[in-house]
């Protein structure tokens, strides 16, 4: 009974048809029935098969992550549903960009992490650096957590993306 009530992080990849107002009927489960996309990541994958690929990052109780994927099945531009945390576990990565702005022993500090976290320098001023962050999403919320205090002005990234370990495709 207590595992009904623990709440679990999923990944699911959608696959789906390339059309106006697919995305819009994903997201419009969701909100319909009141669950909570933490990241959403949507492209093109097959320009000759006109299909894309929707990456989907939800948290629920294993009952609510199951009917998801149900509803998703059911819906007509839906190809196919995998939840890539259960079915084919598979690599997440996610990308970063973050602004800190500082001088003297922070912005020397913020350097020497952005080295420890393989962050590449890609615009910097005589107070600020924006680095560009790639790696799992725990990664980057540590990357971000340790720049706070030195400065951190501003983030955007891009929502997590993922695929499947092994041969097979989606």
């Amino acid at each position: 009974m207590s595992t009904e009530k623990t709440i679990e992080r999923h990944t699911i990849a959608v696959l789906v048809d390339n059309e106006a107002g697919v995305l819009a009927r994903v997201v419009g489960l969701f909100s319909g029935r009141g669950y909570n996309i933490e990241s959403l990541t949507v492209a093109e994958v097959d320009n000759a098969g006109h299909t894309s690929r929707i990456t989907i990052v939800t948290s629920g109780t294993p009952m609510v992550i199951e009917q998801i994927k149900a509803q998703l099945d059911r819906l007509v531009p839906v190809h196919k549903v995998v939840d890539l945390t259960v079915e084919a576990p598979g690599i997440e990565r996610e990308m970063a960009l973050v602004k800190v702005a500082g001088t003297g022993e922070r912005r020397v500090e913020a350097l020497r992490l952005s080295d420890a976290f393989r962050a590449r320098v890609i615009d910097t001023t005589h107070t600020s650096f924006i680095f560009e962050v790639t790696g799992a999403p725990d990664k980057i919320d540590a990357f971000v957590g340790l720049m706070r205090p030195l400065g951190l002005v501003d983030v955007s990234r891009t929502g997590v993306v993922a695929i499947a370990r092994g041969p097979e495709a989606m």
